[in-house]
């Protein structure tokens, strides 16, 4: 009977494990993909991780044996391998550059981010959203698209893993086409604003949502111009740890407080998000030591791979036919939200840069 019970724990592991390589091998060829793809002219505009997703999607239309066979390797991809993408994410952020932008630069990203999340939850719940996909969507257009969405998802608490994935691919479908289409909208700007090119590129770093939005944006009118949003950009995904917590511990509180109205058992502690203090340190890391160049581009594009087998995993294992449904309120809120943000770099731009 031992002898039955060690073999029945010996083929679950194994079939984990298979199921594991297989979800790997997937994830991987989406994420390369995207990485290689989000180099061309044009298509850089969509950014590495939502053309990941992209290819996710797409690897629906493998068999479905396939996709059961790699189903529980998914769910560990979705998860760990998010948090490590994150981690690793923090070497790009040099905090020596962002204090050389001055504490007017933090400023100006903490009332944009701030404005930009409550305006944009508000205006969800306004119209009719439900309220984790609503501050989804809030935290991916305030602070830095996918990566944000991913990395504020782990902190709200739920029983339905499978809404909880649909929510997660609406958010960064939202902050997808917005960054894209203002992206294209501020560089038919740029002539009319009459903004300088360091102008712009504040404006482009404080207004757009994916990291690739500002690079895209800022790098069509020269090196001055890239530099500022990359520098007004970072300023913002700075601020993901500290929306995380806050986000995190406002859920708590309201889940505490309806349990106690309900006469329910308090529910548990939300797990600290240790991978936002392995964002930090890795940023200090990269800010103090003496790595080199070559390295600290191989470590974050090390990041860009494992977050697009995060965003792949999702793609292949939601449900797109219900998120089709519940898109129309995040959509509207975000477009008045990416307005309104943008009309506030403006004045940003030319009045303190």
């Amino acid at each position: 009977m031992d002898l039955l019970k060690l073999y029945r724990i010996k083929e679950r592991g194994i079939i984990k494990t298979k199921s594991f390589l297989l979800a790997a091998v997937m994830t991987l060829i989406c994420a390369v993909a995207g990485v290689l793809l989000a180099k061309l002219p044009y298509v850089n505009l969509i950014g590495a991780l939502v053309i990941a997703l992209l290819l996710g999607i797409a690897m629906q239309l493998t068999p479905s044996k396939l996709q059961a066979d790699a189903k529980s390797g998914m769910g560990f991809i979705s998860n760990k391998f998010l948090r490590l993408g994150i981690i690793l994410l923090g070497f790009r952020l040099n905090l020596e550059s962002l204090a050389q932008a001055g504490v007017k630069t933090i400023l100006v990203a903490m009332v944009g981010v701030t404005g930009t999340i409550c305006l944009t939850y508000w205006l969800s719940r306004k119209f009719g959203a439900e309220d984790e996909l609503a501050i989804l969507s809030a935290c991916g257009c305030g602070i830095c698209g996918a990566a944000a969405v991913m990395g504020v998802s782990p902190q709200i608490e739920t029983t339905d893993e499978e809404r909880k994935r649909e929510n997660e691919v609406l958010a960064v479908a939202v902050v997808c086409v917005m960054g894209t289409v203002f992206t294209l909208v501020e560089i038919g700007l740029k002539p009319i604003l009459g903004l300088t090119d360091p102008q712009f590129g504040i404006f482009a770093g404080g207004s757009l949502h994916e990291i690739a939005h500002a690079v895209a944006a800022g790098g069509a009118f020269g090196e001055a111009s890239l530099d500022n949003a990359l520098i007004m950009k970072l300023s913002r995904v700075l601020l993901l740890a500290p929306v995380a917590l806050i986000v995190g511990y406002w859920y708590q509180r309201r889940l505490i407080r309806e349990s106690i109205e309900d006469h329910e058992q308090a529910p548990k502690k939300l797990p600290i998000p240790w991978f936002l203090g392995g964002f930090i340190l890795t940023s200090i890391l990269g800010t103090f030591l003496p790595l080199p160049d070559g390295l600290l581009d191989g470590l974050v594009q090390a990041a860009y791979i494992f977050l697009g087998m995060a965003m792949a995993a999702l793609g292949i294992s939601v449900n797109f036919r219900v998120i089709f449904k519940r898109g129309g309120a995040v959509f509207g809120a975000a477009v008045i939200s990416s307005t309104c943000l943008l009309i506030f770099m403006i004045i940003m731009s030319r009045l303190f840069f």
